[in-house]
């Protein structure tokens, strides 16, 4: 009996002892932080820097935030923007993405009513609030740009190579021509430009020449308000440069025919003497071509104005942003914020400057490193001389834009002319 009444006693106090610890795991497990998760919008692909970075950057934050698990989807280019329309529509809006202000990045959230003023949420002693530019009609803050102004229209000049041929870098539209005999003799193109991508035609190109021909840095703008057409003769005249350079032989009648890719190629295998695209493609360039790359305002046109002479088109610099589906949980507002600090961080933002991302950074009392690259330090100085004009997709979006892109390629490929592309913009963006 005493054999048993033991047996029964530790019987029972183990019986106390499990339920004792279940309860413990039961409380602890209520106790313990569930994770906090992020959906994203991310920009770039596993083959380019952005995405490659990306990936890196959020492994990174996990590790060292195991609460927050940040879910995204990582689109490039064209994509991109047609999966942001598509999860839009849907009603699948990410917490935060890459996006901007203008008309391209920045319309479909406002459409959608998904714009979040950020400015009340920025730390002032971490952000330098006079570098970030007001994006709404009330100061407001919709994203949190990766730098500042974004220049769209550069001429890369590769100096050495021109100097190769006996010429110095073009101030003029007629110094380009002068180039063309030795260049071809080289079996060189003078410009090579990404005609493939209907973009840059806009953003890289006719953003500067517009601006140039009219003589106004808003005509863009105005145009879009209804002050000016896109009939009027400034923009058609505008439009008759492709044509006038494919005839001077300024650019190859290939050029319709190169994408982003082969552009910076060509460009960085000597394959050209100068290049067109925004300053994003600086980091892009070979390092040893780079070391003797200019980075220019496009020369001067025989029919520009004074008024916008050796101007550049520049536009808000894009970069990550909260939505209002993400600023709706305090929990998930504070993780996605805490994410995108972390990625802005010093350190992250360097490289970003270091290897051509971005013109300048945002951030309080940033120390620009003692080595960078000779092409970025010249990529600064265009940005701190030259006067900026509207880039044409911060305002002109939709279908209008598409035609004037798809419009400018069917100029260079002889389908069409100034004069009807023209129209068609006008017809599409007063419909």
């Amino acid at each position: 009996m005493r054999l048993t009444k033991t047996v029964a006693i530790v019987a029972a106090l183990l019986a106390a002892a499990g339920t004792a610890f279940a309860a413990g795991q039961k409380e602890g497990a209520a106790q313990a932080p569930a994770k906090v998760v992020v959906k994203a919008m991310a920009y770039g692909d596993n083959s380019n820097q952005e995405g490659v970075n990306w990936v890196r950057i959020v492994d990174s934050f996990e590790k060292e935030n195991p609460a927050i698990d940040i879910d995204y989807e990582m689109l490039y280019d064209e994509a991109y923007h047609q999966k942001v329309a598509a999860r839009l529509a849907a009603g699948d809006v990410p917490h935060f993405a890459y996006f901007g202000a203008d008309a391209r990045w920045g319309a479909p959230w406002k459409e959608a009513g998904q714009q979040f003023d950020h400015k009340a949420l920025m730390d002032p002693s971490y952000y330098d609030m006079g570098l970030v530019p007001p994006m709404g009609p009330k100061g407001e803050i919709w994203e949190i740009p990766l730098g500042t102004s974004n220049i769209t229209t550069v001429l890369y000049v590769n100096e050495a190579l021109v100097k190769s041929l006996g010429f110095q870098a073009p101030k003029t539209y007629a110094d380009l021509v002068k180039m063309v005999p030795a260049a071809k003799a080289k079996g060189l193109d003078v410009i090579t430009i990404d005609g493939a991508d209907g973009w840059a035609w806009g953003s890289c190109f006719m953003s500067s020449i517009i601006a140039r021909v009219s003589g106004d840095p808003a005509w863009v703008s105005k145009a879009v308000a209804g002050t000016y057409k896109f009939t009027d003769k400034a923009f058609v005249d505008a439009l008759a440069t492709i044509p006038q350079m494919l005839k001077d032989g300024v650019l190859s009648e290939k050029a319709v025919l190169v994408d982003y890719g082969a552009n910076i190629s060509a460009f960085s295998n000597q394959k050209a003497l100068c290049m067109i695209q925004g300053q994003w493609a600086a980091g892009g360039i070979e390092p040893a071509v780079a070391e003797n790359t200019l980075m220019m305002a496009f020369p001067a046109l025989p029919n520009e104005k004074a008024a916008t002479a050796g101007s550049v088109a520049a536009a808000i610099q894009v970069g990550y942003g909260i939505t209002q589906a993400g600023a709706k949980d305090p929990a998930v507002r504070d993780a996605a914020l805490k994410f995108i600090k972390y990625f802005y961080s010093h350190a992250e933002t360097t490289q970003r400057l270091m290897d051509g991302a971005i013109v300048a950074p945002i951030l309080k009392n940033f120390t620009v490193p003692a080595d960078l690259p000779t092409i970025n330090k010249r990529k600064v100085a265009l940005a701190q001389s030259a006067k900026s004009t509207d880039v044409i997709d911060a305002f002109l979006g939709g279908a209008a834009n598409d035609a004037l892109n798809a419009g400018m390629q069917k100029i260079a490929s002889g389908a069409s002319t100034p004069a009807e592309v023209a129209a068609e913009v006008e017809k599409l963006l007063r419909k």
